[in-house]
C-alpha cells in the first residue's frame, strides 16, 4: 500500500492557523448564542445548518460513502452520536455554567484521552515510556482544570456539572476517533456528512423534548446560529480534511496547540471574561502532555531528510 508522504507547503500552515482560530472562537460563538437560544436548540441549529452544507458538498463529490463493499452502519452510527451529536449537546449545556475559556482548552485533552484508548484497542499504538509520561503531566492538567478553584468566577450553581460536561466532550471526542480508524474504507466527504447528518436525529429531537418548540431568536440571534454551524462546523471541518488528505494527521494535531490559546484570547478580549491563574496552569499541563506524548512524530514530521 502507498502511503502519500506530508506535503507541507505555505498553504498548509495557513490552513491549520486558520482552523486554530476558528475553533478558538467557536466557544465564543457559542456563549453569544446562549444568550437567544436554549443549550439543545443551539446543539440543534449547529448540527443542522451545517449538515444542509456538508450535504451540498457531498452530493457535488459523488455522493459516495463506503468505498468498497464492505460496510459497518451500527459502528459508524455510533462514532456519529459520539463526534457530533453528544459532544454538541454537552459543550452547549455546559457553557451555560463555565466561560467560554475553559471549554476551549478542555478540548486540549481530547489527544490525552486517546492515548489510552489507543493502546487497548489500535494495533501499534502502544503506550511507551514517554506516551505515559505525557499523559500523567495532562491528565493532572485536567486534574486542576476541573478542580475546585478552576474558574470558579462565574459562581454558578451548577459550574461543575457544567465542567464535567465540557470534559465528558472531549472524552466523545476521543473515542469516536478511536472507533473511526476502525471503520472500513470510506469517503471522508461523506463520513464528514453521515456524522452529522445521524447526529441531527438524536439532537433535533431531544431540543424539541427538553426545551419544545424553537423560539424566534431574531435576526442577529439567528446570524449567530448559522455562523455557529455553517462555519466552524461544517467549513472547518471540510477544511480539516484537505490538511490532513495534503500535510497528514501529525500535522493536523498542531491545531490541539492553537485552540485553546485562541479561545482564552477570545474570551478575554471580546467575553471579558475573568481568567485565574488556575486556567493557565492547566493549559500549560495539558499541552506540556500532548508535546511530550507527540514528541517522537513532530520531530519526524519536521526532520530534514
Amino acid at each position: 500500500m502507498n502511503v502519500q508522504t506530508p506535503d507541507i507547503t505555505a498553504r498548509s500552515w495557513a490552513m491549520i492557523a486558520t482552523l486554530g482560530v476558528v475553533w478558538g472562537g467557536t466557544f465564543m460563538v457559542q456563549s453569544i448564542a446562549l444568550q437567544t437560544t436554549p443549550p439543545f436548540w443551539v446543539a440543534s441549529a449547529r448540527i443542522g445548518f451545517a449538515t444542509l452544507l456538508t450535504w451540498v458538498v457531498w452530493r457535488w463529490r459523488g455522493g459516495l460513502m463506503f468505498t468498497t463493499a464492505q460496510t459497518d452502519w451500527p459502528r459508524l452510527t455510533l462514532v456519529a452520536l459520539l463526534s457530533s451529536a453528544v459532544p454538541f449537546m454537552c459543550l452547549s449545556w455546559g457553557q451555560q455554567f463555565v466561560p467560554s475559556a475553559f471549554a476551549g482548552v478542555s478540548m486540549a485533552s481530547v489527544t490525552l484521552f486517546i492515548l489510552p484508548l489507543a493502546h487497548l484497542f489500535l494495533p501499534g499504538e502502544r503506550m511507551t515510556l514517554r506516551r505515559t509520561l505525557g499523559f500523567l503531566l495532562g491528565f493532572a492538567g485536567v486534574a486542576a482544570l476541573i478542580g475546585p478553584e478552576a474558574l470558579s468566577a462565574t459562581g454558578a450553581a451548577n459550574e461543575s456539572w457544567g465542567r464535567a460536561a465540557c470534559l465528558a466532550a472531549a472524552g466523545c471526542y476521543a473515542i469516536s476517533s478511536v472507533m473511526m480508524r476502525r471503520l472500513p474504507p470510506i469517503d471522508p466527504i461523506g463520513l464528514t456528512f453521515a456524522t452529522l447528518a445521524i447526529g441531527a436525529l438524536l439532537v433535533i429531537p431531544v431540543a424539541a423534548f427538553a426545551h419544545g418548540a424553537p423560539a424566534n431568536p431574531g435576526l442577529n440571534g439567528l446570524l449567530v446560529l448559522a455562523l455557529l454551524g455553517l462555519v466552524p462546523t461544517a467549513g472547518a471541518n471540510l477544511l480539516r480534511i484537505l490538511v490532513i488528505r495534503s500535510a497528514g494527521p501529525v500535522f493536523m494535531s498542531l491545531t490541539n496547540y492553537l485552540v485553546p490559546l485562541c479561545s482564552i484570547l477570545f474570551g478575554w478580549l471580546i467575553l471579558s471574561e475573568q481568567l485565574p491563574a488556575s486556567l493557565f496552569l492547566s493549559m500549560a499541563l495539558i499541552l506540556s502532555g500532548v508535546f511530550l506524548s507527540q514528541w517522537g512524530a513532530l520531530t519526524r514530521l519536521f526532520r530534514r531528510p
